[in-house]
């Protein structure tokens, strides 16, 4: 875990950050000493000091560190792919990441079954330790740079994740509630290759000023189509606690990181043919885009 703890920033910290810093350490620190990662942390970090510009900053001679915020269901995995792809840094979904250890039958597989089916967040120890664990073994990878989707949820993991690097960008993608719904229910994966598709398709009238939104489905090919299945908290109750408790928990955050100046609001008129192009643009990627376009 050497490493990770490089990532931590030797500025003086508030009472609440400490406490964050002491918290993280305290996660990381259980199979060395002190003294060997007080040592470490005077290395080159793992990832590089942020640029105090947004949209677009590192895209040039450095990795971006981006974080990716939204509802469940919004599509924060979807775009945060494609960008990762676009520009070449790891895509960090933490849903992901709990996931594979609900599969992999470790000492937290059963403890996380329970709270995922019942629509809960995961706790802040359970997240950063497996946040921590990819994070390390991304750098054995030669990976630098970031997007993270899912993370951080809270203040408390976002006072956290300031104390351990610092991030360029938050892109806060926004759907109304009635068609994140309509996301949810539709959404499954093949449980043969464990791609994502969604069945539902979404016409929403537009009404008081507002444009209306429409969301084709995404089919799966022929190979897939009878091996798909429904994730087992897609169901309409437990969605709606997951909407409701991000609305409680997690919404702080964007007041959070607009009093950075680092939040960017992007409300996405529709499918991904219709926002792709617009998001790259609020990004200031579409140059970006057509570069890479041309020299595939």
């Amino acid at each position: 875990m050497a490493a990770v703890l490089r990532l931590l920033k030797p500025s003086p910290l508030s009472s609440s950050a400490a406490a964050s810093t002491t918290f993280v350490r305290r996660c990381l620190l259980s199979t060395t000493t002190a003294a060997s990662e007080a040592d470490a942390c005077a290395k080159s970090p793992l990832y590089p000091r942020a640029s105090p510009t947004p949209r677009g900053a590192g895209t040039e001679g450095r990795s971006v560190q981006w974080v990716f915020l939204g509802c469940p269901g919004v599509g924060k995995g979807t775009y945060a792919g494609r960008l990762s792809t676009l520009l070449g840094v790891p895509h960090i979904a933490t849903g992901d990441l709990v996931r594979e250890e609900l599969s992999s039958s470790g000492p937290l597989s059963s403890q996380l079954t329970e709270i995922v089916n019942q629509g809960k967040l995961v706790s802040d120890e359970i997240i950063i330790r497996l946040l921590f664990k990819r994070l390390e073994a991304g750098e054995a990878k030669g990976e630098t740079g970031f997007i993270l989707d899912g993370f951080p949820r809270t203040i408390r993991q976002a006072e956290i994740l300031d104390d351990v690097t610092d991030i360029d960008l938050v892109v806060n993608l926004k759907l109304p509630e009635s068609v994140l719904l309509e996301k949810c229910l539709g959404r499954r994966i093949c449980s043969e290759c464990g791609k994502n598709f969604n069945v539902a398709d979404i016409n929403v009238q537009g009404e008081n000023g507002r444009p209306g939104i429409s969301m084709a489905p995404l089919p799966p090919p022929p190979q897939c189509a009878s091996k798909l299945v429904t994730r087992s908290d897609d169901t309409e109750d437990v969605v709606k606690e997951r909407l409701r408790v991000y609305n409680e928990k997690s919404q702080p955050l964007e007041e959070f990181y607009r009093i950075q100046g680092k939040l960017l609001e992007f409300d996405l008129p529709g499918g991904i043919p219709e926002s792709w192009p617009k998001l790259l643009e609020a990004l200031n990627l579409d140059d970006h885009e057509e570069k890479r376009s041309a020299a595939a």
